[in-house]
């Protein structure tokens, strides 16, 4: 399986961005894009679900359920979104999804959801299907204050289960960089051992103008 897991140092970080952005960035490169998200909660908020966003950019003609197997109303967890609709999550259906989608294309983008130690089943991490999948990861971040701590975790509790950690995103970069962000993305690289990138505000509705991470030929070579 060839691509990248896109992951968050915690919810409504950017990481759907950055996920898109990759897959966008793929796609204009001539490559085939197949996405994936696991799981899919708070379909009822306005705007485009996460899932139809990644397909969108990848200019992927897959179905939803082929996309994201497990799709919720309310913005919950996994775990308690399933619960309430007495739905049973199975690991092993998610993981012969991923595999069928990846099938499909020359590179995969798989969205986590929340963060890496959020439970999609009571006793089944994010955590777990990156290891399983077995794909490089990338984690978006915030580049504003206290994003040095929550980031540095998130490559902690990555490789302390031998995931490869390909670089960190962080989103929405300001215009106009302050001594604070410049500090943090510095200090992370430094502290994390890991590359760091920007990328700044996006307009969603126009794809072909959107900046592609340089993460993306990293983990998906031609």
């Amino acid at each position: 399986m060839r691509g990248v897991f896109v992951t968050g140092t915690g919810t409504e970080v950017g990481k759907t961005v950055v996920a898109a952005a990759i897959a966008r960035g793929l796609a204009a490169s001539g490559r085939r894009v197949a996405v994936f998200k696991p799981c899919l909660s708070g379909l009822e908020e306005s705007g485009e679900p996460d899932h139809l966003l990644l397909r969108r950019a990848a200019g992927s003609e897959q179905g939803e359920d082929e996309i994201t197997p497990y799709r919720f109303r309310p913005p919950l967890s996994p775990h308690l979104a399933a619960e309430l609709a007495g739905v049973a999550i199975d690991p092993r259906l998610l993981l012969a999804a991923a595999r069928r989608a990846a099938e499909e294309g020359d590179a995969i983008v798989c969205e986590g959801v929340g963060g890496l130690l959020v439970p999609l089943t009571p006793g089944y991490l994010v955590r777990d299907l990156a290891r399983e999948l077995e794909l490089p990861l990338v984690i978006a971040a915030r580049p504003g204050l206290g994003t040095i701590n929550h980031t540095l975790l998130t490559v902690e509790a990555a490789r302390a289960v031998g995931l490869e950690v390909a670089g960190v995103v962080l989103t929405p970069w300001p215009g106009a960089e302050g001594r604070l962000e410049r500090s943090n993305l510095e200090t992370i690289a430094a502290l994390g051992r890991v590359p760091v990138e920007t990328l700044e505000r996006i307009d969603l509705a126009r794809p072909e103008g959107w900046p592609v991470p340089a993460v993306a030929g990293a983990v998906a070579p031609a």
